[in-house]
């Protein structure tokens, strides 16, 4: 080969490392945020935005963001609840810039929506704040709430669950935070509750805020409860991975269910006036920690 060839060869090699270490070194994943590497790409700072949903476009919430849940589930979803989730425009929507998840007593059935990230958007070591006016009515059980992505490999409690908020309409007003571990599931013990009178009339933002050390809950920026074992190991920690986030209302269920209404032994007490129940949610915000 002659010294001009094998110097053009030299060159053009050399460009193309140049090119592609380029292209390399400046991508970044707008769909999953997982920081247990740091990335020296990473120009975000501690309590930067990196993902929300502020429902501005009317109708179907944005596919790019959400995915559903359909049917009844098995056991109910678990809890012996007795909603059929569907994603009908009539029990999820966007309108008037929120979101609103619609549960609707049609004949004898139930109907409602449960929304989630899955396969979209998951997060790791973030703190995620939701604005939102939950339902009133005995038999209601609204959540917002998040799982570990591997559940679909390892199954649950072993991914882990963050619930920001919980709230069982026979008991008006008490917002309750949990975690979900191998260590504690079902009737855990990492859980801690706050009263909010207004939680039907007014909104509040819901917030959990997620360290590789901790995970703290809020309401509307007051803290009420963490989550610190001395000891993390995958028993009593599950929250080294990517989560991601689920909107739903259910009706009945394990925990949801007001006995004085049920009927044949069933989870199934809702308050018989009740014919809807509606949650609005006005931004899903995710900040980086």
């Amino acid at each position: 080969m002659s010294k001009s060839v094998k110097k053009v060869s030299q060159l053009a090699l050399i460009l193309f490392l140049f090119i592609n270490f380029s292209n390399c070194s400046t991508e970044n994943t707008v769909d999953s945020f997982n920081y247990n590497e740091p990335d020296p790409t990473d120009t975000l700072q501690a309590g930067d935005l990196i993902w929300s949903d502020e429902f501005s476009d009317k109708g179907a919430p944005d596919p790019n963001n959400w995915t559903y849940d359909i049917g009844n589930g098995e056991w109910g979803w678990g809890n012996n609840e007795v909603q059929y989730y569907t994603d009908d425009s009539k029990n999820v929507r966007v309108e008037n810039g929120n979101l609103i998840i619609s549960a609707l007593k049609e004949g004898d059935q139930w109907t409602s929506a449960r929304i989630k990230t899955q396969g979209l958007k998951t997060f790791t070591y973030v703190t995620v704040k939701v604005k939102a006016m939950l339902p009133e009515g005995s038999g209601t059980w609204p959540a917002i709430w998040m799982l570990g992505s591997d559940i679909t490999k390892i199954g649950w409690p072993a991914s882990g669950e963050i619930d920001i908020m919980e709230h069982v309409g026979k008991n008006p007003g008490s917002i309750h935070s949990s975690l979900h571990t191998p260590s504690s599931y079902g009737n855990t013990q990492n859980s801690s509750h706050v009263t909010v009178p207004d939680f039907s009339s007014e909104f509040h933002i819901y917030e959990v805020e997620w360290t590789p050390e901790s995970i703290s809950f809020s309401i509307d920026g007051e803290a009420f409860y963490v989550y610190n074992p001395s000891l993390k190991t995958e028993e009593t920690w599950p929250f080294n991975n990517n989560f991601f986030i689920i909107l739903n209302v259910a009706m009945g269920g394990n925990w949801g269910s007001d006995r004085q209404y049920e009927t044949g032994d069933q989870r199934n007490g809702i308050d018989p006036s009740l014919t809807e129940a509606n949650m609005i949610i006005d931004y899903v915000r995710v900040y980086k920690n």
